[in-house]
């Protein structure tokens, strides 16, 4: 049976015990404005709708909405072509993106992208990624032109970036996508979410927040008052279970809480203290970064981003240690746990993990 969250936090009733007469009518209180979280909680749920970093030698946008148009490799066409069983179409459309040997070494090959419903400018572009890839199909030669737009006509047939080398003629070759009004085609596919997953994954992170068994404490300690606190709270849980956004079984199994209801790395599975949304990531002395950003607790994917399966979903998106996280990277949480008992094992002594001695020489 699945255990429903209770909670003896409750929004301020709107109504008001039956009376007669117009002077009771005038004195039913009004519903009481929902306060803003504290500035960096509220900053960092918000970012989690937006896309990972991206320079401006590389093809995708930098910290964009999770809606945004995506990038899907030919190679990967059948896997991502629809979004999800849910959502036919993604919802600012695609770009496929084609290697030149894809497309330069098929017999036919705009009858094989017609086949699929893609075109060359329609929805579909030609990727340079390397110099020998410039050199044997050079679009100048062919006659082309960078694409300029995100959506149908892209007004072009390529997009290229490549990296500068040391030869004399090694210049980076960018273009298409490269004005500040136009800079990345897109994102990649795999981060991808709707407009209204991406406010549900909100609505769950934040209740994960106010599940820290410390949370009270910490909203207040950084400019919530008691009784805001408690409000927000009360306000956000109840959407969650409005909308099947707090079933502590699922929770529990997708390694977001602990048996007794408090947010755990989904890692290390140590409960997590909300003091660390807040606080700087500790660094080593002597190798300290004045204007570091990086709080101790980061967004934390259960299972990993790939290709193939939209992974930025409720239930799968916890909070978790920043160095949890960079341990499991790309490669999955139960992957890393294997790799981790295997290291563990190699290295014991007797049964014993070696001591490590701190001491310089």
């Amino acid at each position: 049976m699945t255990t429903k969250p209770t909670s003896n936090l409750s929004l301020p009733s709107g109504s008001t015990p039956k009376s007669k007469g117009k002077a009771a009518r005038s004195a039913t209180p009004k519903t009481p404005k929902i306060p803003n979280l504290p500035k960096l909680i509220k900053d960092k749920i918000y970012k989690t709708g937006q896309t990972r970093g991206a320079d401006d030698d590389v093809i995708y946008q930098n910290r964009v909405g999770r809606n945004s148009t995506v990038l899907i490799p030919y190679a990967m066409w059948e896997k991502c072509c629809v979004p999800s069983e849910a959502n036919s179409e993604y919802e600012n459309s695609y770009i496929v993106l084609i290697s030149p040997e894809e497309y330069f070494g098929a017999d036919n090959i705009e009858a094989e992208l017609k086949s699929n419903g893609l075109a060359l400018g329609v929805n579909t572009l030609v990727f340079y990624e390397t110099r020998a890839q410039w050199n044997a199909h050079n679009p100048d030669s062919l006659g082309w032109v960078k694409a300029t737009r995100r959506r149908d006509p892209l007004g072009g047939n390529f997009v290229a970036r490549i990296s500068a080398t040391t030869s004399e003629s090694g210049g980076k070759i960018n273009h298409g996508f490269t004005t500040t009004a136009m800079k990345g085609a897109g994102i990649r596919v795999y981060e991808y979410a709707d407009t209204a997953t991406i406010a549900k994954c909100r609505l769950q992170l934040e209740a994960l927040f106010w599940s820290c068994a410390d949370s009270h404490e910490v909203a207040i300690s950084n400019g919530m008052t008691g009784e805001e606190a408690v409000l927000r709270k009360a306000d956000n849980l109840q959407k969650c279970q409005d909308q099947n956004l707090f079933d502590l079984a699922q929770l529990i199994e997708a390694r977001m809480l602990n048996a007794a209801g408090n947010t755990v790395c989904p890692l290390c599975i140590s409960e997590l203290s909300s003091q660390g949304f807040f606080s700087r990531l500790d660094q080593a002395e002597g190798r300290i970064v004045h204007d570091l950003t990086v709080t101790q607790l980061n967004l934390f994917h259960i299972r990993e981003l790939r290709f193939g399966g939209l992974n930025h979903l409720p239930y799968n998106l916890g909070w978790g240690h920043h160095h949890c996280n960079v341990v499991v990277k790309d490669s999955g949480i139960i992957e890393t746990l294997h790799w981790m008992k295997e290291v563990v094992e190699r290295n014991l002594i007797d049964g014993q993990l070696p001591m490590v001695s701190n001491n310089v020489s």
